[in-house]
């Protein structure tokens, strides 16, 4: 008895020095970890991560067959010239740094469609047959091919009228959409930023999509730089470079387009602080109207919606509200007539 009476005493003794230790080495866990950071290292959670230097370039490419292939067309260069410029400043851009991604949406008159992706695989390691031709080269070549050809059969069955402009709105909003895509998406979080190498004019009936879509832009701190290579100037442009901070530049010679673009274009977000970007004399606010679709000076604004109507109408065609019509002017009475009336009023 007094054999297993002891034991037990033991095993009391052992346990409660075990407690004890535990709640010791706790307390200098806890008040160690607060003095002199955490005693075990913990795996964290992925995150993204952020790179000033990494960029991802969103290039527009205005490929509207009435602009480059009309008989009435004014632009200086070709479009083989065209693409050859464009090719190289996009080479340049992946050379300045391996982890930079760009991504080419073609803008045609009907339709606009994703050509280039340099972060596919299929896109790196096709080429041509011969081997002369670069991968890049040969695989937007040959969607852009593809797509000019969809974009003039759409464009034969609606013959367009008016102003001939290109989809600029679709592509904005895909270059948007792609965007929101890689930020949601991967642990490395480039800065984007979107380049429209546009000739075709404004088309006014794209208005409201076009604000739109450079009110996202601003949003989502996305700045659009625009690159004029038709003879006038973008009004739509103009108004997306200055509302999301883009660089605007419409160069004087198109032989020497891709100077232009490497010297402007192809430097990151980051470094643009440090060099003198050219800045646009004036920016053309002018608004279209909700009724005819044409550019306007002044016109009439919706104070429910805010649509704007060239001609004053009775009623809102957008949200249906009445337009109240104005007070007629009354007539206020004059100093000496304003003094009998008082004197009348303090006499009664």
């Amino acid at each position: 008895m007094s054999v297993l009476k002891k034991s037990k005493k033991n095993n009391k003794r052992i346990i409660v020095w075990k407690l004890l230790s535990y709640c010791f080495f706790k307390y200098l866990r806890e008040h160690l970890s607060v003095i002199s950071g955490p005693v075990t290292v913990m795996d964290s959670a992925p995150s993204k991560q952020y790179s000033d230097d990494v960029s991802l370039v969103m290039v527009l490419l205005d490929t509207n067959p009435f602009f480059w292939g009309g008989e009435n067309t004014t632009t200086k260069v070709s479009f083989s010239n065209f693409l050859n410029h464009v090719i190289s400043f996009l080479n340049s851009v992946l050379l300045l740094n391996q982890l930079n991604q760009v991504v080419v949406i073609a803008t045609g008159y009907n339709s606009c469609d994703y050509i280039f992706d340099s972060s596919t695989s299929e896109s790196l390691n096709v080429s041509s047959g011969n081997g002369k031709m670069p991968a890049l080269c040969s695989k937007m070549l040959q969607k852009l091919e593809e797509f000019v050809i969809r974009d003039e059969q759409l464009s034969k069955e609606n013959s367009p009228s008016g102003i001939v402009s290109s989809l600029l709105s679709g592509s904005l909003s895909l270059a948007l959409c792609y965007i929101q895509k890689v930020s949601r998406s991967g642990r490395l979080h480039p800065n984007p930023r979107i380049l429209c190498l546009q000739g075709s004019p404004d088309g006014p009936e794209q208005y409201v999509a076009v604000m739109n879509a450079i009110f996202s832009a601003q949003r989502s701190m996305v700045p659009i730089d625009s690159c004029i290579v038709g003879v006038q100037h973008s009004a739509f442009l103009q108004q997306a470079s200055y509302i999301t901070g883009g660089v605007y530049l419409k160069p004087p010679q198109l032989d020497g387009l891709f100077q232009y673009l490497s010297t402007v274009f192809a430097t990151d977000l980051h470094s643009r602080s440090f060099l003198q970007l050219p800045k646009p004399v004036g920016v053309d606010f002018r608004a279209s109207c909700f009724c005819h679709k044409s550019t306007i000076d002044m016109g009439y604004i919706c104070s429910v919606c805010l649509s704007i109507f060239c001609k004053q109408h009775k009623k809102c065609s957008t949200c249906g509200s009445v337009f109240g019509q104005a007070n007629p002017e009354v007539k206020l009475p004059t100093d000496r007539k304003r003094k009998t009336i008082d004197l009348n009023a303090a006499y009664n």
